[in-house]
C-alpha cells in the first residue's frame, strides 16, 4: 500500500514550502514508480489528507484503524508512506497496522541498494542506510533491557542494548566513512591524472528518469543501462565524447537526483557527486514533457547549492530540454522557437532530434577561452610535431622543406604548458 499524505498545516505558503509547488497527484504519482523500480506489487494507494497530525501516529485513530483494516483484508506486507516519518511514528505505526511500514527515505534506501553495482556504490548505500537506521533505533523489544556491567554479581548496571546497538553502528559508519575517503582519495588521483591531458570534463545532471542516461548513449555511442524508470543509473560513468571540431571532452553520467533527497544520502554520495563539482561544464537535463518539469527543476537547483554548486562559484550551468518527441508537435515548434542561440537546448536523446545544437554549444563554449596560435617547428623534430597533435587542435598546416607552419587552437587548460613547451617556436 502506498500512501500519499497532506498535511493541512496553518497559512498558505506552509504545505507548498514542505511538500514542494506540486500536487498530491503527482507526488503519488512519483511515489508509485519509486515503488514500480523495485518491483513492489502495489495493491492499494491513494492520498490521505492529515487535518491535524499526531506525534505518535502522523494519522488520526479512525484512519489508522481503516488502514489496519485494509492491511488486514488484502494481507499486505508493505506499507509505504510517502513522507518522513519519526522513528516513534514509524514503529506505532508497525504495532496497530500489524505489518512493515517505511516512509520515503526508505523507499529511496531500497531502491538504491537494489540499484549499487560497484563497490563504490554500495559503499555509499550501506552508509547512508546505518546512517538512517541509527536515528530509527527505538525501545521497542525485550532484548534491550540493560546488560550487567563490571565482573562478577557486584556490577552496576552496564549499557542498555540500545546503546550497545548505536555504538555497532557508529563503529561501522566510522569504518565506511574510512574506505570510502580512499574511494575519494583514488578519484581525486584520477582526477589530476585527467587534468594533465587536455580533456574538459562535461557533466550530466538532472532529475530522476530525465533521459540523462539516454543521452549519454547517444552522445558516446554506448550501451550504459537505461530505461523508463527512476533510479536507473546510480554509478557514475565517464566517456570520451568527440566535439565537430574534433576536440575532444569527456562525458559523465551521473546519479539522478528527486525532491526531498535527504542530506544524510546527499552526503553518502559525495564522492560520486564530486565528478559534478570538478566540471568544466554542466548540462541540466530536464524532462520537459513532463508536468512537473518546473518543480523537479528547482528541486535538481536546490541540490546542486546542497553541493555547493551555484551560478556564482560553480561551473557553467546549460539547460538541455530532452523529450520533445513526447511533446504536441504545435508546442514543441513554440519551444524551439523561444530557446533562441543562447537559450535552453531543446532535443530528444531517444531520437536524436536537436542533438547538433547541443554539440555545437558545448563545442562553442569549450572554444571561448582557447588561443588560436602560430607554430613554426623544425619538420626533423618529429616528437616534438607529434605532441603538437595531442597538445592542441591543428587548424590548419602548411608543410615546407625544412619547417612545419601550424595555426592551433589551445585550450584554457593547455596554455601554460604548451606556451611552456613551444616557447621558442612561435
Amino acid at each position: 500500500m502506498i500512501l500519499e499524505p497532506v498535511l493541512q498545516l496553518r497559512g498558505e505558503t506552509a504545505q507548498a514550502e514542505l511538500r514542494g509547488n506540486r500536487s498530491p497527484e503527482a507526488r503519488l504519482e512519483e511515489a508509485l514508480g519509486l515503488s514500480a523500480a523495485i518491483n513492489l506489487n502495489i495493491a492499494h494507494s491513494g492520498v490521505v489528507r492529515v487535518n491535524n497530525p499526531k506525534p505518535a501516529t502522523l494519522f488520526g485513530d479512525g484512519k489508522v484503524a481503516e488502514l489496519a483494516g485494509i492491511v488486514a483484508s488484502e494481507d499486505l506486507d508493505l506499507v509505504v508512506i510517502d513522507h518522513p516519518l519519526t522513528p516513534v511514528q514509524q514503529r506505532n505505526l508497525e504495532r496497530r497496522l500489524k505489518t512493515k511500514v517505511i516512509d520515503r527515505t526508505g523507499l529511496i534506501l531500497e531502491i538504491f541498494g537494489d540499484r549499487a553495482r560497484t563497490k563504490e556504490g554500495r559503499l555509499q548505500v550501506d552508509l547512508a542506510h546505518l546512517t538512517w537506521q541509527k536515528s530509527r533505533l527505538v525501545r521497542s523489544w525485550t532484548h534491550l533491557e540493560r546488560q550487567r556491567g563490571g565482573a562478577g554479581f557486584m556490577g552496576g548496571p552496564g549499557e542498555t542494548q540500545i546503546e550497545a546497538d548505536r555504538r555497532q553502528i557508529q563503529d561501522r559508519i566510522i569504518a565506511l566513512q574510512k574506505q570510502l575517503e580512499q574511494v575519494r582519495r583514488t578519484r581525486d588521483l584520477h582526477r589530476k591524472k585527467r587534468k594533465k591531458i587536455p580533456q574538459p570534463v562535461v557533466a550530466l545532471v538532472g532529475y530522476t528518469n530525465a533521459g540523462k542516461s539516454t543521452l549519454f548513449n547517444r552522445m558516446t555511442e554506448s550501451d550504459v543501462f537505461a530505461k523508463d524508470l527512476l533510479f536507473a543509473t546510480l554509478d557514475p560513468t565517464l566517456r570520451k565524447v568527440a566535439l565537430p571540431h574534433g576536440k575532444e571532452v569527456i562525458l559523465s553520467d551521473t546519479v539522478g537526483f528527486i525532491s526531498d533527497l535527504p542530506t544524510h544520502l546527499v552526503a553518502a554520495f559525495r564522492a560520486t557527486l564530486e565528478e559534478v563539482l570538478e566540471a568544466d561544464l554542466i548540462l541540466h537535463v530536464r524532462d520537459i514533457s513532463h508536468p512537473d518539469t518546473e518543480a523537479q527543476a528547482e528541486d535538481v537547483k536546490k541540490t546542486l547549492t546542497d553541493l555547493g554548486v551555484d551560478a556564482l562559484t560553480g561551473a557553467p550551468i546549460i539547460e538541455v530540454w530532452n523529450k520533445i518527441d513526447c511533446l504536441d508537435p504545435a508546442y514543441r515548434e513554440k519551444l524551439l522557437e523561444d530557446a533562441g542561440e543562447e537559450g535552453p537546448i531543446a532535443l530528444s536523446a531517444l531520437t536524436g532530434e536537436g542533438i547538433e545544437q547541443l554539440y555545437a554549444r558545448v563545442d562553442a563554449f569549450m572554444a571561448q577561452h582557447d588561443d588560436i596560435l602560430t607554430v613554426k617547428i623544425p619538420v626533423a623534430d618529429g616528437a616534438l610535431l607529434a605532441k603538437l597533435y595531442q597538445m592542441a587542435e591543428v587548424l590548419e598546416r602548411t608543410d615546407a622543406e625544412d619547417f612545419v607552419t601550424a595555426e592551433v587552437r589551445v585550450s584554457d587548460k593547455q596554455r601554460g604548458p604548451f606556451r611552456e613547451l613551444y616557447a621558442a617556436y612561435l
